[in-house]
């Protein structure tokens, strides 16, 4: 007698159990949640670690060297600065800087009253954008800079966010800090400036490569007369107490 055939249907595929599903699930986040803490961890270690040492180099100095063949820079203490240069420069690009903790929101609300055009960025904002960051405007460069900027608020002093500034801030094409500036310019040591030589120092920024402080043009001329008045109102008002000794 024959065998009867049955024909079996296949077997369904074992659900995976509902923990093993939902685990499944968390670990794109868990991934980026390390890598955020990861992130993090850097960033406060070398905020904490630039606190005390300078800075060897930034990503515009690093690009400008290699467009340029070579940059002029060096490094010196906010102690060996003239404290005239450290005023103009704080008159020249933030005149609140004692006032506030990193973001001045009034300079900020006039900003977006008077439209894109007009910057309101500190001077510890532009330190964290000059010291770990890239140049140009976008949304993610401005979303990390807002970051930074109330870490380094809280773990550097003022004086040393301004002496961070200082030295990596561009004065010519390829001249970086005021050192180098001083000497570039006119033939002298940092220590030595002038109010007059430092505020035409602070007049060219932000746009180094298109003003000069020697020979300056009538623009300049007249931003750096308005710099050294500035200066002179925020040592007499107090304004400059944060940062000069």
């Amino acid at each position: 007698m024959a065998k009867r055939t049955t024909s079996r249907k296949p077997r369904a595929a074992a659900k995976k159990p509902a923990k093993a599903q939902a685990k499944t699930r968390r670990r794109p986040f868990r991934v980026l949640a390390k890598v955020a803490i990861a992130c993090a961890g850097a960033i406060l270690l070398s905020v904490s670690i630039y606190s005390v040492l300078p800075p060897p180099t930034t990503p515009y100095i690093l690009s400008e060297g290699v467009r340029l063949g070579g940059i002029r820079r060096d490094w010196v203490s906010a102690d060996t600065i003239a404290p005239q240069a450290l005023q103009a420069i704080v008159a020249a690009e933030d005149a609140n800087f004692c006032l506030h903790w990193g973001f001045d929101m009034e300079q900020l609300r006039a900003a977006i009253a008077e439209g894109a055009d007009r910057g309101a960025s500190t001077l510890t904002q532009q330190t964290v954008k000059n010291v770990w960051l890239w140049q140009g405007r976008s949304w993610p460069r401005k979303a990390l800079e807002a970051l930074m900027t109330p870490v380094v608020e809280a773990l550097w002093t003022k004086r040393r966010i301004v002496e961070v500034y200082i030295n990596v801030a561009e004065f010519d094409e390829g001249v970086f800090g005021i050192e180098a500036a001083a000497q570039h310019h006119f033939g002298v040591r940092a220590a030595d400036l002038t109010l007059r030589q430092a505020s035409l120092l602070a007049a060219v920024l932000p746009n180094p490569k298109q003003r000069q402080a020697v020979n300056p043009s009538s623009f300049v001329d007249r931003r750096a007369r308005a710099i050294a008045d500035g200066a002179a109102t925020i040592r007499a008002d107090g304004r400059a107490r944060c940062f000069i000794r």
